[in-house]
This record gives structure tokens, sequence and C-alpha cells, in this order.
């Protein structure tokens, strides 16, 4: 069964759809109608109280990634597949082609709109909308994938070696970017993850 593509509203630094940041984990599975939690996870390997939990239709059917710190909800992932449409200024942010998305947020930041960075591994975001797009490889190629994070997590969120989005985000498919690998880990390079293994 596939997730109907509802539509989630973001709001920066606030919440997306009806999740807000600083949630509990009872609030949140409350909150996430149609949805089921699937799996807990341990989200960082440096950072082992950060808790994650995936959300879906099915066993087999991932829609929403929940991050939580003391408890509390700091960071959401949407599946690029299944996840909800999230949507910014009426702009289409889940499952889109990454070039087009990234010309939306360009304009965005020529305009004076927002600030947008790349991180080290090529992602795109916005420190100041808690947003970093993500790509995710699926049948007919690669598509966006939404992260966002609360406000008091976001200065330097579009980091990803010193930023608050936990490293099992950062981890596959690559935002194409000259000079940059396609994946990550690249291939021949193995992390010191202390024996931690991405969750997906």
């Amino acid at each position: 069964m596939e997730l109907e593509r509802v539509g989630w509203e973001l709001m920066p630094l606030e919440g997306v759809g009806p999740l807000r940041f600083g949630m509990g984990i009872a609030e949140v599975a409350a909150v996430l109608s149609g949805m089921t939690e699937l799996h807990r996870f341990q989200a960082d390997p440096s950072f082992r109280e950060i808790l994650g939990l995936e959300f879906g239709t099915g066993p087999a059917e991932p829609a929403v990634y929940a991050y939580f710190v003391e408890g509390q909800l700091f960071c959401v992932a949407v599946d690029a597949e299944r996840g909800p449409q999230v949507m910014l200024w009426g702009r289409e942010l889940t499952g889109c082609v990454p070039a087009d998305l990234e010309r939306f947020l360009l304009h965005a930041h020529y305009c004076g709109v927002t600030d947008v960075s790349y991180g080290p591994r090529g992602n795109p975001g916005s420190n100041g909308l808690g947003l970093v797009v993500r790509v995710q490889q699926v049948t007919d190629g690669s598509v966006t994938r939404p992260v966002m994070v609360g406000r008091s997590w976001a200065d330097r969120c579009t980091d990803d070696w010193e930023g608050a989005i936990p490293e099992c985000e950062w981890v596959g498919r690559q935002w194409t970017c000259a000079g940059h690998s396609e994946h990550w880990p690249p291939p021949g390079h193995t992390p010191n993850w202390h024996g931690w293994q991405p969750p997906f």
C-alpha cells in the first residue's frame, strides 16, 4: 500500500505538518495519523543519546524519520517516495528533481529571502530555515528528501561535520556536486564509527 502524499507545511524552525520541535515521543506518535512506529535506532555514532524513530504505514514503507535528544524532537526527515509532501512558500520539497529545487533555493538566496549554503559533502540548505535538502536514490533516479531542524539546532545545520543533523541522514546518495563523491562514505573509505552501522 502506497502512502497517500498528504501535504505538510514547513514552518521554519518551529515544525512541519502536525509535528512541532520540542515534542516528546508519545506526542509525535499520537499526531502521526495513519502511521505506526516501525523501528528505533541509534542515529549517530558520536552522540549515542540521539534516538531515531522510523514511522510508516507498513513494515517496508517508511515515511517519516523523527530524531530526539533528551526526549525532545529536534529533527525530522521525510522519505522521498512515501513521505508527506513538504511545502515551503507553495513549493514542493519532497521527491523533486534536485536541480529544480536547487534553482528555487538559489533564487530565494539571490532575492535576499534566505541564505543558502552548501555543506562539506555538497548538500544545500539554509540555516535560517533549519532546512537541508538531501537526495535519496529511488527506482527512477535521485529525488529530494527534506531534513528539518528546530530553532535551537539550526546553527550550522547545513554543515554535515559540525551541525546537529544525525550522521545517519548524511549517509548514502549525495547531492551531485563537482569535486564530491556521489556516495558517503565514498568507495574505499571506512569511517571511524566505533562499531556503529547506519540503520538504513
